[in-house]
């Protein structure tokens, strides 16, 4: 399921400032929560985080 384009962009802005995996809050994603984490990855999330 693709997330809504708007949802996707605030998630990025939202990760480029974090050196954790967060949700579009900005919340850091639990490592056990695998459900996030998959669609974290699978939307690109991941190539985001600060370095």
């Amino acid at each position: 399921m693709a997330l809504n384009e708007t949802i996707k962009r605030n998630w990025i802005e939202t990760q480029k400032k974090h050196d954790v995996p967060v949700n579009a809050l900005g919340v850091k994603i639990d490592p056990k929560d695998k459900k996030t984490m998959k669609v974290w990855k699978e939307e690109a999330i991941d190539k985001f985080l600060k370095k």
